[in-house]
């Protein structure tokens, strides 16, 4: 699935970074195009693959490149007033040639929280390919300003995307990590579950067939109807060989492995990943559609185990909408992506909507530490730094 991302605010502007290396090193053909949007330019200056032409400071009138303190309202302003110097940037990008836009952003900062709203509405209005949003929950140990943040990005979002998958923070954060290794060790998990998702499909001349094709139409098809998605994940370490492709499969070669052992793997796989961590917590059981991508070397992959798999799903899900197959690359493991969506027994998504709610109750005090978080940062920040843009 050929892809536009484009990544508001620091956390947004990692990702896309990541995401990026990631088609670089794999040559999986995901990312197609590549903006970052940031009212900070410090944020936009620590890119390493975003090309500068594509970085947009915004709000530079506002807050002078200095961010907004964690205010979304401001965020969201700030994102209104310039959204024709991300149109700018927009432009640039073939449209023609991808099959949807993706808007990622961290949920608990000012910028990411109150822009990437406004940005997908902006985009849908505009365009008729499909506007997802990719949004990252901040942990509860963030503070309470960040988690109201989500809250209230979070209703607006999902209202003004096609779809919105989510990462959770909370459920990945180990006890003791520092922030930034953390966060290193979170966006790699990110772009490594949603490379797996988006690479299906995207095969060139030469390339291994897979048995049993997943296209960009099967992942748009899954991911319509709206609402809220997450992604399982699982993979298992397996020998590569330079051989194989489509035919090898059936050959019965000395070095093919043996049928049921390829099947038991890929169900198993499947299971974990369904049954595991979930980008977004939540029980399977009532998801409305679902997708099963299996990764690996040609010849560790079966259309039998798949078929199982997806079978596995519908019972597990009460869904008859579960489209699956298989996505040949030459890397050393098998891996089993599920992407469900439109879920609904969502613990977390249940707390940020009461907190949203009391949020009413003590309004004033939350705006006047949004105020001085700001009122701080420009403070500590006076020395302009050296333009880029």
């Amino acid at each position: 699935m050929k892809l536009a991302m484009i990544g508001f605010g620091q956390a947004g502007g990692k990702i896309v970074d990541k995401f990026i290396e990631y088609d670089e090193r794999t040559g999986s053909g995901i990312v197609r195009s590549a903006i970052a949007v940031n009212t900070a330019k410090a944020d936009l200056m620590g890119l390493e693959h975003v090309p500068e032409d594509n970085r947009v400071l915004i709000g530079q009138a506002r807050v002078k490149g200095h961010g907004v303190g964690a205010d979304n309202e401001l965020g969201a302003e700030i994102a209104e007033e310039d959204i024709d110097e991300v149109q700018g940037a927009i432009d640039n990008i073939p449209v023609h040639e991808i099959d949807a836009f993706l808007v990622v952003a961290g949920l608990g900062g000012g910028t990411g929280s109150g822009g990437s709203p406004v940005l997908a509405k902006h985009l849908k209005r505009i365009y008729t390919e499909p506007v997802y949003g990719l949004g990252i929950l901040p942990g509860s140990d963030e503070g309470g300003i960040y988690t109201l943040n989500a809250a209230r990005s979070f209703q607006t979002f999902v209202r003004e995307v096609d779809n919105l998958l989510v990462f959770d923070n909370d459920a990945w954060r180990k006890t003791g990590e520092s922030v930034e290794g953390g966060y290193e060790q979170i966006n790699d998990e990110i772009v490594r579950r949603f490379g797996v998702l988006f690479g299906a499909g995207e095969i060139d001349a030469g390339d291994n067939v897979a048995e049993s094709v997943v296209d960009s139409s099967e992942i748009i098809n899954t991911l319509s109807g709206g609402g809220v998605s997450t992604v399982g994940y699982d993979a298992e370490s397996v020998e590569t060989s330079s051989s194989g492709g489509l035919l090898s499969r059936f050959k019965g070669d000395d070095d093919n492995i043996e049928s049921a052992n390829t099947t038991n793997r890929i169900t198993s796989l499947v299971r974990k990943a369904a049954l595991g961590r979930l980008t977004l917590p939540c029980e399977i059981e009532g998801a409305e559609r679902a997708l099963l991508v299996v990764s690996g070397p040609p010849k560790h992959l079966n259309r039998k185990g798949i078929e199982r798999g997806r079978k596995w799903l519908e019972e597990q899900t009460g869904s008859m909408e579960v489209r699956g197959g298989d996505y040949p690359i030459n890397e050393p493991n098998v891996a089993a992506a599920v992407l469900l969506s439109g879920v609904h027994n969502v613990p977390r998504i249940k707390e940020l909507q009461q907190i949203a709610i009391e949020a009413q109750e003590n309004i004033d005090e939350i705006q006047e530490e949004s105020e001085e978080n700001l009122e701080t940062l420009v403070e500590d920040d006076e020395d302009e730094l050296d333009p880029l843009f």
